[in-house]
């Protein structure tokens, strides 16, 4: 399948999100991983999705002028979108306290982008997805802070973790694009490239 059509390729994934990497695991392609440290501000006129296509662009740039003929570069990045406003990493366990709380029995929307840079082309997708919380206590809430430590995610929050399984009472549009991937887009997308 694709993966013999990328025989000639190189894929480079540039995130160091566990989750990302397990995702081209199963999609059975290989891959290699390299990492830039890279500022994530974004102008603050952007908005949802205009959000992570400038961020995932951004983290590509980082290669500029490094990639040879057969690399092809994937650089990604994912926001919750709630009240009209970018939920990123929660710093501290009051800040995803917060987070948490305010989707409590709302709809939010996931936004991932993926960037597809080669030597001579650069090209940016996107997938949304909307999730919808159940009424949650206090006390749930800060039973998974306190157990999972969620610092690492978008809107404190792994759909993949007890409190996904706990708390989601409804998903619209791409499961694994709310983990970070939305992985039959980039497969894809993939495919049309070669």
């Amino acid at each position: 399948m694709l993966k013999e059509k990328l025989k000639k390729y190189t894929l480079i994934l540039a995130s160091g999100s566990p989750r990302r990497q397990q995702f081209f695991k199963d999609l059975d392609l290989d891959f290699e991983i390299r990492l830039k440290e890279i500022e994530e501000i974004y102008p603050p006129e952007l908005e949802a999705a205009e959000i992570t296509d400038y961020l995932a662009a951004l983290k590509a740039s980082a290669f500029d002028g490094e990639l040879k003929e057969n690399e092809i570069l994937i650089t990604s990045d994912t926001i919750v979108w709630h009240q009209n406003k970018a939920l990123g990493k929660p710093k501290n366990a009051e800040e995803a306290f917060e987070m948490i709380k305010s989707m409590s029995n709302d709809t939010h929307e996931v936004f991932t982008s993926v960037c597809f840079r080669t030597s001579f082309t650069s090209t940016v997708i996107n997938d949304v997805t909307k999730v919808t919380f159940k009424d949650l206590s206090d006390e749930s809430i800060l039973y998974y802070i306190e157990n999972y430590k969620p610092y690492d995610k978008a809107g404190a929050y792994g759909i993949q973790e007890w409190f996904g399984f706990m708390a989601v009472a409804k998903v619209e549009g791409s499961y694994t694009n709310v983990m970070g991937l939305p992985t039959a887009k980039v497969y894809e997308y993939l495919s049309t490239l070669v």
